[in-house]
């Protein structure tokens, strides 16, 4: 077979595909109406969005009109991605020497016309010290070109099966068995009242060291329409996360934005008691929220039309509805965002973020306690 179809400039772009796919972990993203550039998405690297673009450009007019068209682009990556800062990495691979670059704050731009230009360049260097090892080789013949199409396919599809495993429909366990639990101990505080006195939340429990109360108060509920109201949210919104951050992390998330949601009620609680699910809930859709984001390249949609508003719109009610323990709602919230950055999410989570996500709830913690205590 003729080698000679693959010319200078495709070798180039096949090894710099092949690169940041295999060494980076960039993967290609489709843009609409775009030719003869391709773009490149890792939205945990220095640069979230690489484009190589192989087309000439022979001034400084045409230069600075591809960059407006490439802002036009980026804006919309970042309205799906939610990012509301990016960094893009633009890679022109045939450009007039005369042309003047220009960056801005957003766009940083290079000019390489071979493979030793792309090592020799000081930006990339810094930022990937990887291409400038012997992995980034030209490509002189079609076995090559197909070891590297080969790579980058193995690449993707490995993504793929990744993506498969975390949102292939699980059977749920937990939820059922939280939902269980909380309609048994409905009856039996209807059998024996007294128990809502004993193991609901209130503040003299705290400091009176019935630290079990913030957690036994996550299981009980004041009325029917409360418990009913409660099961199907619980229902609803527990399913679609254990399937997707799995039984035993679910279980912890739940118990510890109970826990946070119980805190945050025991600081405004005078001689009141508080009691119900709503607050592990709350925790629940905060680490929906964190999950969403950090799969947001999949659920974009589902975070900004359904999850992002669903917690506005229970929080406005919290606030303008009276009974509500909107300071339950928001401490298991946040509870549940922390308690999801501590025990992290499959593939995506760095070690970090866990240590982060501990701190961070510990110090919340003991912070809420000494306020409780200082305002007994």
């Amino acid at each position: 077979m003729d080698n000679s179809i693959f010319n200078n400039k495709d070798e180039l772009i096949m090894s710099l595909v092949h690169y940041f796919v295999t060494e980076e972990d960039y993967s290609p993203i489709n843009v609409k109406g775009a030719q003869n550039e391709i773009w490149l998405e890792n939205l945990d690297a220095p640069y979230k969005i690489i484009r190589i673009n192989s087309k000439y450009i022979h001034n400084e007019e045409q230069f600075n009109m591809d960059m407006f068209k490439m802002g036009f682009v980026i804006r919309q990556i970042k309205r799906k991605t939610l990012s509301f800062k990016m960094k893009v990495l633009n890679i022109c691979l045939d450009m007039n020497d005369n042309v003047k670059l220009e960056d801005n704050k957003v766009i940083n731009t290079v000019n390489v016309s071979n493979i030793n230009d792309l090592k020799k360049n000081k930006l990339l260097g810094e930022l990937f010290p990887k291409i400038k090892t012997e992995h980034l080789q030209r490509t002189n013949n079609i076995m090559k070109v197909l070891s590297a199409t080969e790579d980058i396919n193995k690449k993707t599809a490995e993504e793929n099966d990744k993506y498969e495993e975390v949102f292939r429909p699980k059977k749920i366990i937990i939820t059922k068995i939280l939902i269980i639990l909380c309609v048994l101990c409905y009856f039996v505080t209807i059998i024996k009242p007294e128990y809502i006195y004993m193991f609901a939340n209130s503040k003299q429990g705290f400091l009176n060291f019935e630290f079990y109360r913030l957690l036994t108060s996550a299981f009980l509920h004041g009325g029917l329409v409360h418990l009913v109201v409660n099961m199907y949210s619980l229902w609803v919104i527990g399913s679609q996360l254990e399937t997707v951050i799995g039984k035993t992390k679910f279980s912890i998330i739940y118990i510890l934005s109970a826990l946070m949601g119980s805190m945050f009620s025991a600081v405004f609680l005078k001689d009141s008691m508080s009691l119900g699910a709503s607050g592990a809930i709350f925790g629940l859709m905060g680490s929906l929220l964190y999950f969403g984001y950090h799969y947001r390249i999949y659920l974009s949609n589902a975070l900004t039309n359904q999850i992002i508003p669903i917690i506005i719109i229970n929080l406005i009610l919290g606030f303008t509805i009276s009974g509500i323990d909107n300071a339950a709602h928001i401490g298991g919230l946040i509870g549940g965002y922390l308690a999801t950055m501590l025990v992290g999410i499959k593939y995506k989570s760095s070690k970090s973020e866990h240590i982060n996500g501990g701190i961070v709830y510990t110090l919340l913690l003991i912070f809420l306690t000494y306020v409780i205590f200082k305002l007994a």
